[in-house]
């Protein structure tokens, strides 16, 4: 019997075959922007970069690197999601400052979107026979 062929190239060549990507980059969220979202909530007022990756570690079991960390922070702000502030400079730190985070408003309601569309198609699955 013959192979038959329904794409000529990998699906994960075409990562927007299946979502808008202009539309998901302004409104979805990673795994891992959830996780420094709610981080940052967890924080407040005292969440910075190292404060946040050790909350993720700590909850998670699972430790974010640094730099993507700071990466998805930058992306976050540039979002609108998150505002960053300067802490004051510390001795401990050879006089560099704190960057801190805050959750927006608009952070807040899409974080909440995104955990609820979770939840939605989670609900009644069942795995290996226990019902979640």
């Amino acid at each position: 019997m013959p192979t038959i062929r329904v794409f000529s190239k990998p699906l994960a060549c075409c990562p927007d075959f299946f979502y808008n990507t202009e539309i998901m980059s302004a409104t979805e969220l990673t795994t891992l922007e959830q996780h420094l979202l709610l981080a940052i909530i967890g924080l407040h007022p005292n969440a910075y970069g190292v404060s946040i990756q050790e909350h993720i570690k700590d909850r998670t079991g699972r430790e974010p690197t640094t730099g993507s960390v700071y990466a998805s922070l930058d992306r976050l702000e540039e979002k609108g999601f998150v505002k960053s502030r300067q802490g004051e400079a510390t001795p401990e730190r050879g006089g560099k400052r704190k960057l801190y985070f805050t959750i927006t408003a608009r952070g807040q309601h899409t974080l909440r979107q995104s955990l609820q569309a979770i939840d939605a198609l989670s609900h009644g699955l069942r795995w290996k026979g226990a019902a979640i």
